[in-house]
């Protein structure tokens, strides 16, 4: 699969004048449920309505969604309101009902994306639509593995594609529900920048006050839409209800979001230089997260030396890490001046930690 201009056609034919977005309920609970959030939605900028009809959950025992019936609801928004409607799919027979119930848009979640099995039996039953089909990333951090369900879908002649990016799982705990990585999604940009790619704050925060500081990062990376869970009253949805937001705070957000539009040279350099300080702004609080790891390491080394009284300062193994980090910043391009300030800083930060330790 090659980039092509012809990957940004599905988008560019619908001539918004804001970003894509998808908006709609974790999951449809009831018909009165999907028709009343449908309403609300009526008439803002929302381009479609979506609503989680089978709901894999990671343990047993939760609401696994209304199945197919919730499918005839989504009909009747497109009824009622003339929005266009979209569903998840996990394997032939979800694709099969949504395709027959007249479903606009597809999407692909990350549990099914980390399996190509998973992801060849639905490029097998998509084969030749004319839906949009949009991919989430898988659950881990694996770009090949998230461009190869994309490109399974590409062999199978549908062309209105495109990636949704949902953060990742880890086992570290975060303030994030799934970590966005945001490096990742912009090396998939540099990959395919004409393949359409939605951000989902929902889902990478986890928490409803989080999702339109990233919903504006994702902006000022050129995402090219948002997906939002909305809901009427978002404390009892039947699942995510921490995530989910009324449809008075999805308009409000949306006319709150800074867009970066490129119209002109002038307009367009700032589009690009806005682009690469939110990138610096990514790799900023990488490092600040990994120095905040790196600091508790030190607080366990500090315990252990003060259980065994053993000094703070360890010069012989200072100096070692101080020859290997030389080393290792050469290659990456980095002078051995920055190298030398940079963790004289850090060792000094360390040392402050464990005497804090010791001393108390």
């Amino acid at each position: 699969m090659e980039n092509k201009k012809e990957m940004r056609t599905w988008l560019d034919d619908m001539k918004l004048d804001h970003p894509l977005v998808i908006a709609g309920p974790c999951s449809a609970e009831t018909e009165e449920q999907v028709l009343k959030i449908a309403h609300e939605l009526k008439d803002t900028d929302v381009n479609y309505y979506r609503a989680g009809i089978w709901k894999p959950r990671t343990r047993p025992g939760n609401f696994e969604g209304v199945g197919a019936l919730g499918l005839k609801w989504l009909q009747k928004v497109k009824a009622e309101t003339g929005m266009k409607t979209c569903t998840e799919v996990a394997n032939r027979n979800h694709v099969e009902l949504a395709l027959e119930h007249d479903v606009d848009l597809l999407w692909i979640g990350a549990r099914s994306t980390v399996s190509p099995f998973i992801m060849q039996e639905l490029a097998d039953a998509l084969e030749g639509t004319d839906k949009i089909v949009l991919v989430k990333n898988p659950v881990n951090p694996d770009l090949a593995l998230w461009l190869g369900g994309i490109e399974r879908l590409h062999s199978s002649g549908i062309k209105n594609l495109g990636a949704i990016h949902r953060g990742f799982s880890t086992y570290e705990k975060s303030k994030y529900r799934n970590i966005p990585e945001w490096q990742l999604a912009i090396e998939f940009q540099n990959k395919f920048p004409d393949l359409p790619l939605i951000n989902d704050p929902s889902h990478i925060t986890g928490k409803r006050d989080m999702v339109f500081d990233v919903s504006q990062t994702a902006l000022d990376l050129n995402f090219d839409g948002l997906m939002i869970e909305t809901h009427f009253d978002p404390d009892n949805a039947w699942s995510d209800a921490a995530q989910q937001v009324t449809p008075n705070a999805l308009v409000q957000m949306m006319k709150d979001l800074k867009i970066r539009k490129e119209s002109d040279p002038e307009a367009e350099y700032n589009s690009e230089l806005n682009n690469l300080r939110a990138q610096i702004d990514v790799v900023d609080n990488q490092i600040i997260d990994l120095l905040g790891k790196r600091m508790k390491v030190a607080d366990g080394i500090g315990t252990l030396k003060k259980q065994k009284n053993v000094a703070v300062l360890q010069s012989k193994r200072w100096n070692e890490i101080l020859g290997k980090m030389v080393l290792e910043g050469e290659e990456r391009g980095l002078s051995e001046e920055f190298i030398l300030k940079m963790f004289k800083a850090i060792h000094q930060e360390s040392i402050n930690h464990q005497e804090k330790i010791i001393n108390n």
